[in-house]
């Protein structure tokens, strides 16, 4: 009888072991709100880590979170953009995530990396406006863009083809209007005040330069045409 106080020791100094170690709980994927996690999990194969880096837009540049704003960027990630490489993330439109998890990323990558102090005073143009005259457009675009891109559109000694249908087809009308505003800061692309020296792209010029480049689509009937890209 000797050894039963030992073995009785031992069981209880296991079982307390025990206790100290328990398991964590498991969350559920929908009841995740922490934004590195929702980050990491949605944006970041694309986006890149950090909001940069990656082969989609950079979301951490200031000028792009003030052109589109909180709640249109809510929008693009809940709703994504059919035929493109942009998915919707809502629940209701066949992704994993909630409305408050959606809320939680266009929030925080406004928080963590808009300055809105930097536009203060700045008109920026509107995100998203009608369909411009093509045949104005084509005026535009050697006035703006042809020092980089050919006076066709063909490619340049700075960028390349953006007339070539296949591109065309993997990008919207607003996507086109974004680049065109907000720029590449990322590939040097300039936004709209660095085109030409001493000029600045008014609203209907964007417009108008957007409706010549859409003109070069493949398929006039293009699904992306005039939907939302980030």
């Amino acid at each position: 009888m000797t050894g039963r106080p030992v073995w009785m020791a031992a069981g209880l100094a296991l079982f307390l072991a025990g206790c100290g170690n328990r398991a964590e709980r498991y969350t559920l994927p929908d009841e995740v709100t922490d934004f590195a996690v929702l980050y990491a999990q949605n944006c970041a194969a694309c986006h890149g880590n950090g909001g940069h880096g990656g082969a989609a837009r950079p979301l951490n540049d200031p000028l792009y979170l003030a052109l589109i704003g909180k709640d249109r960027l809510g929008e693009v990630i809940a709703k994504g953009v059919p035929h493109t490489a942009m998915p919707p993330f809502a629940q209701n439109a066949g992704g994993t995530l909630t409305d408050r998890q959606i809320a939680t990323l266009a929030a925080q990558m406004q928080s963590r990396w808009s300055r809105p102090q930097d536009f203060a005073g700045v008109p920026l143009p509107p995100y998203s406006a009608g369909v411009g005259d093509p045949d104005q457009g084509a005026s535009v675009f050697r006035t703006y863009c042809a020092i980089c891109h050919g006076p066709n559109g063909t490619g340049g000694t700075k960028g390349g083809s953006v007339v070539d249908p296949a591109f065309l087809s993997l990008v919207s009308d607003q996507d086109l209007r974004t680049m065109v505003i907000a720029g590449r800061a990322d590939q040097r692309i300039p936004d709209w005040r660095g085109d030409a020296a001493g000029r600045v792209m008014t609203p209907q010029e964007i417009s108008d330069v957007i409706a010549w480049l859409s003109a070069h689509r493949e398929d006039s009937a293009n699904v992306a045409r005039g939907i939302d890209l980030p």
